[in-house]
């Protein structure tokens, strides 16, 4: 009898343990951050990599134990925008460029400009113009947990956009931004009492036109006031790095760091002195940690996307030490959550972090460079390190874009000083006024609870399963 009371007792001891130890079934995940590089194809993965660290060196996401290869066309294109690739891990359906979270046959139908000449007149309500499609956001907060989308481009760019709003066309942003508060015209519904988290720039698109006050003639013609309307919801809005850190981790939060555009690139708003209004802004580490902070307040978990986005309009500029830099800021955020997340959860068996990106780019390697070779100097050749010359003669950049505005008429020898200047842009194959996205494969990186199952080669709207599935809905 003794022994029986005995191991009764153990068992019920061992079970205590167990439920106080997690709630979540093996796999499962209570909390999921869904990191992404905005255009951070596998070159700029690997050029960042050679750039910081070497070529035997690794990124913080390269050592992440789970990989796979996504594919990323849409609904109408082989080279998809970023919309719809978002749109597609965030609710695992096909759109088409420029359409937000929603259904296949949604035409992406442009924005009509304003009294002030801003695109703030949408076009989306035609009758039978597509449905709207749940996010994975929508569906964390409707299971109790708390949500949040950050970025370092303007709020509501396409991205971030994708997770809390359904629209036909990316560039409806002053629609997109309504979107976002309770209780307000055009309020998206399906995230219940809001979004709990919110970061990035674009500020603009949050307050009214005033012709004293605005940024030229940037800002709603409704005339509503989003933040003012945000604050009497309960959210602590704020401005700048300061109001950031000063916020109280037990409320509503939006953080809007830029007045009238993105947040500033990471090589500029590091510099001595930073460039624009980088010198009040946060890193994205920063506002990882500090969204991490916030969310992690309630009990039952949390759903974070966190883009780099700024990578993907340095790539579009053909500017590669901007997209280079700017990756290796988005790659230390990645660090920074999981350095956090294991101070509370050492063996991250209730958190799971996915990383990836939403589309490739142009950018290309060029030669046979020399190991340890600069890798945004010329190309210098691996058997003599002296520089490669072109059928002409000339030397050329080790980084060069498939296409893009600056394809010269005649090449021309390039030296170093000039090729690795902060604002040298490469040299393009295909002149065109502004690079575009590639339609190759990207790399998905994933570690933690129920990241076993992320490898191969998947559909970008795949990716939208296995989230659901790492929460247990």
């Amino acid at each position: 009898m003794k022994h029986t009371l005995k191991f009764s007792l153990l068992g019920l001891a061992l079970a205590s343990a167990f439920a106080n130890t997690s709630a979540y079934a093996a796999g499962e995940a209570k909390n999921i951050i869904f990191f992404l590089g905005d255009g951070m194809g596998p070159s700029t993965v690997t050029a960042s990599r050679i750039y910081k660290y070497g070529e035997d060196g690794s990124l913080n996401m390269d050592k992440l134990e789970r990989t796979a290869r996504i594919k990323t066309y849409s609904n109408d294109a082989q080279t998809t925008d970023s919309a719809p690739s978002m749109a597609a891990y965030m609710t695992g359906v096909k759109m088409n460029n420029e359409v937000i979270s929603m259904s296949p046959e949604t035409i992406a139908t442009p924005p009509s400009k304003d009294a002030n000449g801003n695109l703030g007149v949408n076009n989306c309500a035609a009758t039978g113009n597509g449905v709207s499609v749940a996010t994975i956001l929508e569906l964390a907060k409707a299971k109790g947990k708390a949500v949040g989308s950050i970025t370092t481009t303007e709020l509501t760019h396409a991205t971030p956009a994708a997770t809390y709003s359904h629209i036909c066309n990316r560039n409806a942003q002053y629609a997109i931004a309504a979107q976002a508060v309770p209780g307000g015209a055009g309020y998206n519904t399906a995230l219940g009492d809001g979004v709990d988290v919110l970061m990035g720039g674009g500020r603009n698109h949050f307050l009214p036109y005033d012709a004293a006050t605005s940024v030229g003639k940037l800002g709603r013609v409704d005339g509503r006031n989003l933040l003012t309307e945000l604050a009497a919801k309960g959210y602590t809005v704020a401005a700048t790095k300061a109001d950031m850190a000063a916020a109280p981790n037990n409320k509503k939060f939006i953080g809007l760091y830029s007045s009238k555009s993105h947040l500033e690139y990471e090589l500029d708003r590091a510099a001595t002195p930073p460039v624009g209004e980088g010198a009040t802004q946060p890193s994205l580490a920063e506002m990882t940690t500090k969204a991490m902070d916030l969310l992690s307040q309630n009990t039952n978990g949390y759903f974070l996307m966190v883009e780099g986005g700024r990578i993907d309009h340095a790539l579009h500029g053909t500017n590669a030490k901007r997209a280079l830099v700017d990756t290796i800021a988005f790659d230390d955020a990645i660090k920074a959550a999981l350095d956090k997340a294991k101070l509370t959860d050492p063996t991250l068996a209730n958190t799971l972090i996915v990383v990836t990106a939403d589309h490739d780019h142009t950018l290309a390697f060029n030669g046979y460079g020399k190991r340890g070779n600069p890798i945004l100097d010329i190309n210098r050749d691996y058997k003599t390190g002296q520089p490669t010359k072109d059928a002409d003669g000339n030397t050329y950049t080790t980084l060069v874009f498939g296409n893009g505005p600056n394809r010269p008429n005649l090449r021309t020898s390039l030296d170093s000083a000039t090729v690795l200047a902060d604002n040298y842009l490469q040299e393009t194959g295909v002149r065109l006024a502004s690079e575009t996205h590639g339609g190759g494969d990207v790399k998905l990186f994933a570690t933690g609870a129920g990241a076993k199952v992320f490898k191969g080669t998947l559909d970008n709207t795949k990716v939208f399963g296995l989230l659901k599935s790492a929460f247990g809905f």
